[in-house]
Order: structure tokens, then C-alpha cells, then sequence
């Protein structure tokens, strides 16, 4: 016998004790709200002594290691939401070192904004300028900034590192004194950036194509 996990077990037997008498519940799927109704049928009546099965555990439990908990565990970290929490080194207002469980985008979720940044096709629009390149992508990028730059961002500079070589790549096609020249397009894009350092929006962040980073850490 099954039950779904949001009833309880107190809840499940009294169900079957003052309810209609059957042996499973389910969630209704037409609106999440509802009540879980029985099924059709009657599958059998609450006994004394009936054990409740419940799932099986998903996920391990992890243990949130920093400076307090300093034990090894088999599972010390664990990926939430694009993010994975695992201890890391962080710094204090006093300039102090220690170790922290904290969040940061994690190793997928950099895999995944970078395959759909080569998917935007970025060095063969050629017929754009980078104005154009900027309206057409600042949204996307911007939206990735405020939800995975939140917590300990410098975990995410790769990914725009790897757009500004994009963009170098860009320049190579659509100027022809560039082609088989990537150091001079990778300057032309660093004086772009120095002129313009709001075009695009991790520019704005401190992701410069000039290996410059403003408030790296």
C-alpha cells in the first residue's frame, strides 16, 4: 500500500478510520489545492497494526561543513536551484579569512548559459554592429547577473569571459583587416569597452575584454 507524502500518518489514519473507508489516496491534479480524494473502488479498510510505506529518500543529507562543523562527511555539498552549497573560503569586514557553507552557480548551470550563448551564433552575425549585439543580448545576460550574481560571483566570470571571446571572434569576421589578426580584434574590442564600458550589460559588471575585473574576488 502506497500513500502520497503530503499526508501525513496521524492524517492517513484517521482518513481511514472516520473517512470512506478506503485504502489510497491521491493528489488531485486539476487543482493543487483540493483536498487529496480517495480513488474509486473500495481497496480495503484501515487495520491496527498496518505499517505506512512511505518513499524512499531522494536525496542524501548533506552536511553544511565551515569553521563550526569542521567533521568529514561522505556528503558535504549539494546543487539547489543552478546553485551548489558547499564550504568555501570567504573573508570577513576585518579582512579575516575562514571557511563558509555557502551557494554559488554551479558547474552545470555554467555549462548551460555557455552552450546557449554559442547557440546565439554571435561571430557569424557579421551584418551587426555591437549596438546591435547589445540590445539583442543585454536582456539574457543582465537576467543571468541578477540571479546567479548574487552569492560569491565570482564563480560566474567564466561565462562571460568566454562571451567576450565571442566577440573577438565577431570582429574577425566582420572586418576584414582582422581576419587571422585575433590580438589586434581582441584590442579593438578591450578600446571599445574602455569608450563604451556600459554597452553591454556584464561590461557594466566588470567583466572587461581587457582581463581587467572590477571588484574581483
Amino acid at each position: 500500500m502506497w500513500l502520497v507524502d503530503c499526508l501525513g500518518e496521524s492524517r492517513v489514519r484517521e482518513n481511514f478510520m472516520h473517512g470512506s473507508g478506503r485504502g489510497c489516496w491521491k493528489r488531485s491534479t486539476s487543482n493543487p489545492r483540493r483536498r487529496a480524494e480517495p480513488p474509486e473502488g473500495n481497496l480495503g479498510i484501515w487495520q491496527p497494526g498496518l505499517q505506512v510505506e512511505r518513499p524512499p529518500r531522494q536525496h542524501p543529507t548533506s552536511h553544511c561543513k565551515d569553521d563550526d562543523r569542521r567533521g568529514s562527511y561522505e556528503h558535504e555539498r549539494f546543487d539547489f536551484l543552478g546553485y551548489t552549497f558547499r564550504p568555501r573560503r570567504s573573508k570577513n569586514r576585518f579582512g579575516k579569512y575562514f571557511v563558509n557553507f555557502s551557494p554559488a552557480v554551479s558547474n552545470e548551470a555554467k555549462t548551460r548559459l555557455t552552450r546557449e550563448m554559442r547557440s546565439w551564433s554571435v561571430p557569424r552575425r557579421s551584418d551587426k554592429s555591437l549596438t546591435d549585439l547589445a540590445l539583442m543580448f543585454n536582456r539574457q545576460i543582465q537576467g543571468w547577473i541578477n540571479y546567479y550574481g548574487r552569492f560569491y560571483k565570482s564563480m560566474l566570470y567564466p561565462v562571460f569571459r568566454h562571451f567576450n571571446e565571442l566577440l573577438v571572434m565577431w570582429a574577425t569576421r566582420k572586418y576584414k583587416r582582422l581576419r587571422r589578426h585575433e590580438r589586434r580584434a581582441r584590442r579593438l574590442i578591450a578600446d571599445v569597452a574602455r569608450r563604451q564600458p556600459g554597452l553591454f550589460a556584464h561590461w557594466r559588471w566588470g567583466i572587461r575584454p581587457d582581463g581587467w575585473t572590477m571588484g574581483a574576488r
